[in-house]
Formats: C-alpha cells, sequence, structure tokens
C-alpha cells in the first residue's frame, strides 16, 4: 500500500520565529487498494485524547449485523399487545355500561320518546336523544323500523334514521374526553372524534331539506323494497354477540351499583365513564410504546393505505361488532396517541356509517305481511341515505375538507377550553335536542 503524503514548510509565527513543520494544506490522503490499482480516499486515524480510544479507519470493516430482539425483549411486547386486547375488551363493555345506566335510569321508557316524533324536525331531535341514551344506532334504527312495521309514518321515521346517525357519535366522543389531561393527545383525540360529528351533521344539513322538497330517498328506495320482499328471513338477534361477549362486566357493575336503589341508573352511569376513562389512559400510553415500526406500517397498510381502503375497513369492521360506536371509538385512542392523522381514519369512520345499516337491514326481513314492505324500505333508506352522503360530501373536494376544518378547529378551541369540549358533549346530543322535543310537546 503505498500512500502519498503532503510537504511540509515551516511555521512562522507573528513575531517571525518558527515553530516547527506543519503540513501544507493539500488534497486528501490518498490510499492505493492492492490488486485492484484503485485510488481510494484514505481515513486518517484519529489520535486518541486521554480517555479517549482511537478511532480506526472504516475501509474493508464489515459492517455490524442489528441485533435480534431477546426473548425478555419479545415477552414484554406480547404481553402488551395482549394488555391492549384486554384494554379494548374492558372498553367495549364500558360502552355497554354506560347504555345499560341509561335505559335502568329512564325505567326502561327510554322508547317512549318515539311517541313525540310528529314531524320531521322533531324526528330527527328524537333519533338524536334515543341515539345517545341507548348508546346504539343499531338498537334505534331496529326500533324504528318495527314502529314503522307498526304503522308510524315513513316520512316521520327517515329524520329519525339521521338523527340516530348524529347520536351515536357521543361515543366516540366521551372516548376523547379521556384525554382531557394531555394537550397535546387530546386535540388530536377530540378532532378524530368531532370529525364524524361535523360530517353526519352536514349530511343531515344536505339530505333532510331535500328529503322534504322532493322525497328523495323515499321514492328511489319504494320500489327497490317492492321487489326484494318475499326472500328468506333472517333473525338479527343471533348476530349481536357483543352484548354476550360483554355481559359479565355489565354484571358486575349493575351489581355493585345496585345497593344504591333508585340511583342504581346513574351509579351505573358514572361507573362506566371512569371504568371509560381509565381504560383511555392506560390504553393510550401503551400504543404510544407500541405503535412504532413494523406494527405501525401494517395498521398504517390496512387502514391508511387511501380511501377506499379505509372504507371498507371500518365497514367490515362494524359488519363483525354490529355497532358503529364500537369502531368509531376503537379509532379515537389511535388517533390521539398520533399513530393515525386525523386524515387517515376519516374515511374508516365512514365505512363504519355504512357498515351499521345492516343491522337495520336483517331487522327488517323477520317483518312479515303487508307492512313487509315499509320496514324493509326504512332499511333501505339508512342505508341510501349513508352511501350518499360519502359519495357526496367525501366524493367533492369542495366538501370533503369541511368537516376535517370544523373538527380541527373545534378540538383547537376545546384545548384552550376545556369547558367547551363538555358542552359540545351535552349540548349536542342531550341538552339541545331534550329542549326541542320538550318544547314541541308543550305546543
Amino acid at each position: 500500500m503505498t500512500a502519498v503524503m503532503p510537504q511540509a514548510r515551516p511555521y512562522v509565527g507573528p513575531a517571525g520565529r518558527a515553530h516547527g513543520a506543519v503540513p501544507e494544506r493539500a488534497e486528501p490522503l490518498v490510499t492505493v487498494l492492492p490488486l485492484t490499482g484503485v485510488v481510494a480516499p484514505a481515513e486518517p486515524e484519529v489520535a486518541a485524547r486521554p480517555g479517549v480510544p482511537a478511532r480506526a479507519s472504516s475501509v474493508g470493516r464489515q459492517p455490524e449485523a442489528a441485533a435480534e430482539p431477546t426473548l425478555p425483549a419479545r415477552a414484554r411486547s406480547v404481553g402488551r399487545w395482549l394488555a391492549v386486547l384486554l384494554l379494548t375488551y374492558l372498553l367495549v363493555s364500558a360502552v355497554g355500561i354506560i347504555g345499560d345506566g341509561f335505559k335502568t335510569a329512564t325505567g326502561g321508557h327510554a322508547e317512549e320518546l318515539f311517541a313525540f316524533a310528529t314531524n320531521p324536525v322533531v324526528g330527527l331531535m328524537v333519533g338524536i336523544l334515543a341515539t345517545a341514551l341507548m348508546q346504539s344506532s343499531s338498537t334505534v334504527t331496529s326500533i324504528i323500523v318495527g314502529l314503522v312495521a307498526g304503522g308510524l309514518p315513513v316520512a316521520i321515521a327517515i329524520p329519525m334514521i339521521m338523527g340516530a346517525n348524529i347520536g351515536t357519535t357521543v361515543t366516540n366522543t366521551l372516548v376523547a374526553l379521556g384525554f382531557v389531561g394531555e394537550r397535546d393527545e387530546f386535540r388530536r383525540a377530540f378532532s378524530a372524534a368531532t370529525v364524524h360529528d361535523w360530517f353526519n351533521l352536514l349530511a343531515v344539513a344536505i339530505f333532510l331539506p331535500l328529503e322534504m322538497m322532493t322525497g328523495f330517498l323515499a321514492r328511489t328506495t319504494a320500489p327497490l323494497a317492492e321487489a326484494m320482499v318475499g326472500g328468506a328471513t333472517v333473525d338479527a338477534s343471533g348476530l349481536d354477540f357483543m352484548d354476550a361477549a360483554t355481559a359479565p362486566v355489565a354484571a358486575g357493575a349493575e351489581a355493585a351499583a345496585g345497593v344504591l336503589g333508585s340511583a342504581q341508573g346513574v351509579a351505573i352511569i358514572v361507573l362506566g365513564v371512569g371504568l371509560m376513562v381509565v381504560v383511555i389512559r392506560l390504553l393510550g400510553s401503551l400504543l404510544k410504546t407500541l405503535m412504532v415500526g413494523r406494527a405501525k406500517a401494517i395498521l398504517q397498510g390496512s387502514i391508511g393505505r387511501g380511501p377506499l381502503t379505509g372504507l371498507g375497513a371500518g365497514t367490515a369492521v362494524t359488519l363483525l361488532v354490529q355497532s358503529s360506536s364500537v369502531t368509531t371509538s376503537l379509532m379515537v385512542p389511535f388517533a390521539g396517541s398520533g399513530a393515525f392523522t386525523l386524515r387517515t381514519i376519516y374515511p374508516f369512520l365512514l365505512g363504519a356509517n355504512i357498515g351499521t345499516t345492516v343491522t337495520a337491514l336483517l331487522a327488517s326481513t323477520v317483518v312479515t305481511g303487508p307492512t313487509a314492505v315499509v320496514a324493509l324500505q326504512i332499511a333501505l333508506v339508512h342505508l341510501l341515505f349513508n352511501v350518499s352522503g360519502v359519495l357526496v360530501i367525501y366524493g367533492l373536494p369542495v366538501l370533503r375538507e369541511v368537516p376535517v376544518l370544523m373538527a380541527e378547529r373545534l378540538a383547537r378551541s376545546a384545548t384552550e377550553h376545556k369547558t367547551l369540549a363538555a358542552a359540545w358533549t351535552g349540548g349536542m346530543f342531550l341538552a339541545l335536542p331534550g329542549a326541542l322535543i320538550a318544547g314541541s310537546a308543550m305546543v
């Protein structure tokens, strides 16, 4: 190996005295590699300072292999993912407990709300309030299908279906409140929850006036229902396995609150909300640790690959769990932890809107006789309304960003003023609908 060295000259200090030889500023050292004759820049060794070892040249050095994860590290990772599954189960159970609490608090008379639906606007408010109290749009739409079969006019039932779409988003808004102690996480979680609110509000603002003026949804679904009646029936009650899975936790909460007697319903609600807050805090902490590297890439590929992928995933998951409230609530912790952006989960939430319509379709198939057509029609209205909302709002760029921008603005304001988040949740889903329903009853 032959090295070309630079010439040296004496260094003359300010007083004109020579202070030894210092190398000329020249081209970097070069090394002639053996056998090939290639001249390559040489890496000089760094002189060692006291206590610091000299750095050797990297020429000819083999790259070090990445260290394999040790068995304890793998065991910890598996344990954390199992903890995520357990916390997810408890989150779903908390949603069910809150719904059971409202049913207990109202003495089982929540369904009597539907009797106040005397015009489309009040029907919309009834749909919002009933779904917020029952914590299940699938249950509400199934009840509406039964009411239509019993003689409720389709013109009143359609706004109630629209209201159920709005009311079901109260659950993921409650989940977002669990992040209220962390500024950035709360902003991300609350925007992810309320983008669903704003989308459904915008869909109602477009299609309710259109329906009242033209009867678009009723006219389109009537011939479809007539053509489809007469097929095989399916009992939808056996498909709701989520209630059976979460029944032990719900039974425990009811037993714990049973000692309070008449206040049992309120106590169950408090227990459900408390369990939800604790679960959300633990789940958010775990997801921040786990949602890195390969795990994040896999979830991004299954949900965040594009709008169609997100829509399909949201629809499929909701079909599986038979609850859009559960599906959308599970996405809020992912958004709060930063694993997904708002625009990534936006299509997923819209897919949940479509998936939840299957419950009403299945419920309508058990209705027979002369009312079978209108029962199936209202279920088809639910499907057409949600599909049309996705096509019009998400399909048009000028409307697509409206829910996102409104959700981001509301989340920023709620982050600065936490009472605004509570006012939005209580006012939008409980106080406003309740006041309008009470006002209509007094007229």
